[in-house]
């Protein structure tokens, strides 16, 4: 079976970037059909085969795709895949997480996630309480999952024991104690914001991503404000400052690393600011 050409667009391409995108990903396919064989995809051997691996008729086959867009890809010829496309033939090559994900990137797609969250691995959870620093782990919707002895004392109004809220975005727009706790709230606020709308865009239509939005859009009017700005920011660290109830004003240097093992999520650490 093969897709009807609804599924892409052939497209001229101009910028030198994208004529070297094109290669690369014509490349990366080849080598990857090239390393699979017939028997480990359930595909009689046959006899003398002029190629290594599998021929590009039989990954079409495999992918329910045309032969001919196979052949234009691993030329490098400017053709743009749909994401189910992109799909089928990651399944196809039977390509690991991290493979396929080069090749979402390598075609200028996002990647889809898959239905079912992947679990936490515990050696990341027993990481953060390894951490003498305050540290926490988020989830995709910024909920914590795990917190530090060190950030529980930080973080009040938050990730103390007096409070229920573990959600950042919620805390940071509905608790006052975490406002009074975050230096300079309006603008940390705000670029919160930035930062999570470019970090669930992978997932913005998750039924727990959309209801968070919509649940914090009628429960703050500084949160709608903000999310229709339509402002976006890349999630880095820098300096933040605590006006503390018990140890005053403090700073912190940020830094937030996103765990290979456990995508979507991100793993912060707070050390004392120079």
């Amino acid at each position: 079976m093969s897709v009807e050409p609804l599924d892409f667009l052939s497209q001229p391409v101009s910028p030198a970037s994208s004529v070297s995108r094109d290669g690369e990903l014509g490349a990366f396919l080849r080598s990857h059909r090239e390393r699979l064989s017939p028997a480990e995809v359930g595909l009689p051997v046959g006899r003398r085969r002029r190629t290594p691996g599998l021929r590009r008729e039989e990954v079409a086959q495999l992918a329910g795709l045309s032969a001919t867009w196979v052949t234009w890809l691993e030329q490098g010829r400017p053709v743009t895949m749909s994401g189910r496309a992109l799909h089928s033939l990651a399944q196809a090559l039977r390509l690991s997480r991290a493979e396929r994900a080069y090749l979402f990137a390598l075609a200028g797609k996002p990647e889809p996630r898959s239905e079912a969250d992947p679990g936490v691995p515990p050696a990341l959870l027993a990481s953060v309480h390894a951490i003498g620093l305050p540290a926490y782990l988020l989830d995709r919707q910024w909920t914590a999952l795990a917190w530090n002895q060190a950030a529980a004392e930080l973080f009040v109004g938050w990730l103390d024991e007096a409070s229920g809220e573990k959600n950042l975005l919620r805390a940071m727009f509905l608790s006052p104690g975490l406002q009074a706790l975050v230096a300079d709230w309006p603008h940390r606020a705000a670029r919160l914001v930035a930062e999570f709308r470019v970090h669930s865009l992978r997932h913005a239509e998750d039924p727990p991503t959309r209801a968070l939005i919509e649940q914090l859009m009628a429960d703050s009017p500084a949160f709608a404000n903000a999310w229709r700005s339509q402002d976006v920011e890349e999630r880095q660290g820098g300096r933040r400052g605590f006006h503390h109830p018990a140890r005053g004003l403090i700073a912190f240097e940020q830094l937030t690393l996103v765990p290979p093992a456990a995508p979507g999520m991100m793993l912060a650490m707070l050390m004392p600011a120079e």
